[in-house]
């Protein structure tokens, strides 16, 4: 992430321990650990926090999908439901089409009116 070398860490020591001295050294750098380590799990805690929301949010957006596509399901099936007593009213029965052929002949039969 930084990239520190090797010898970048090795002149930060000899500098730490120009400016500290060999007997504060121990301690400050025992107490840098620690930071570095409180602020190591505070990072982790918070990525996987995050990592959670996301999950959460991925899992509410897959769940309104379905739900979404259930709905459309149940809409197709009610259409279903309501085209077919329409379809069978737009099309003509056989009783339907057999009786003005009969109720013609019967009228040819009969002829005029006096």
């Amino acid at each position: 992430m930084f990239d520190i070398g090797f010898t970048e860490l090795l002149l930060i020591g000899v500098v730490a321990l120009i400016v500290l001295g060999p007997d504060r050294l121990p301690g400050a750098v025992r107490t840098a650990g620690l930071w570095i380590g409180r602020i190591k799990r505070s990072f982790s805690a918070i990525k996987a926090e995050v990592e959670r929301e996301i999950g959460a949010d991925e899992i509410r957006r897959q769940l309104h999908n379905e739900q979404i596509l259930d709905l459309e399901r149940e809409m197709n099936a009610m259409k279903q439901t309501l085209n077919a007593p329409l379809a069978s009213l737009t099309e003509p029965s056989p009783d339907s089409v057999a009786a003005p052929a009969a109720e013609s002949s019967s009228t040819k039969d009969k002829g005029p009116s006096a």
